[in-house]
């Protein structure tokens, strides 16, 4: 398969950026990003731009993609909601379009987080804003899947651009193994959602909305498959 990546340099998108390259199912990675990634690698090719909300210009490269894993994000803290709602739901949808007119029914994996309101009518604004981009995605010629991972243990070689993710990541990795066993319906891991996002895009699966546990399943699964 044909990948396209957003979000290679996050802590979700690092991981799956790593798994695809190692992965024998994915023939090419074509990572949209702002900043430069410092692996280089047979499979992956790199497109660098300011602009996420116009991708028309990428029509021609977008018809070749088999399945884009849209790991891109930010943090709600200190955003309104307009500025959060444009930096989600209108940034995602737009590469989603761009996606259905170029490739339909091309696999589309969106990592949103445990907790998103699909009802988008709850209190807490980055749920209410992450349901809306769901519901929206769902409803584009693509076949959609939604990936709501809970605590997501990045690999060991990635940082995060953001500082309180950093903390919250350096305080929490140390303790993901006595985690996993209290809270294991809550706790994954980066290589998890990767193998979980190949094998929908591969296979596809019985839910369109991926829960934590969905993701734990689905990824140990695949990763034995390869293993074997």
């Amino acid at each position: 398969m044909n990948v396209l990546l957003f979000g290679a340099t996050g802590m979700v998108g690092d991981g799956v950026l790593h798994e695809c390259l190692g992965d024998p199912r994915v023939a090419s990675v074509l990572a949209v990003t702002r900043s430069a990634l410092s692996l280089r690698h047979a499979k992956l090719r790199e497109i660098r731009r300011k602009d996420f909300f116009d991708f028309r210009d990428l029509s021609r490269e977008l018809e070749d993609i088999d399945a884009c894993f849209f790991c891109l994000g930010v943090s709600s803290v200190g955003m309104s909601e307009r500025d959060y709602y444009h930096q989600t739901y209108e940034l995602t949808m737009s590469a989603a379009t761009a996606l259905a007119a170029a490739h339909p029914n091309a696999t589309f994996c969106y990592v949103t987080g445990e907790g998103t309101d699909s009802s988008e009518r709850g209190k807490r604004m980055w749920a209410r804003v992450k349901g809306k981009t769901e519901n929206a995605l769902l409803a584009l010629p693509l076949d959609a899947y939604i990936f709501r991972p809970g605590f997501s243990r990045p690999r060991p070689d990635a940082h995060s651009k953001t500082r309180w993710y950093r903390l919250a990541y350096a305080i929490l990795n140390p303790l993901y193994p006595l985690l996993s066993r209290l809270a294991p319906k809550h706790m994954t891991t980066s290589e998890n959602v990767a193998h979980a996002m190949l094998a929908v895009a591969d296979v596809g699966y019985e839910k369109r909305v991926l829960e934590n546990w969905d993701i734990n399943k689905l990824g140990s699964a695949d990763r034995e498959r390869r293993i074997s």
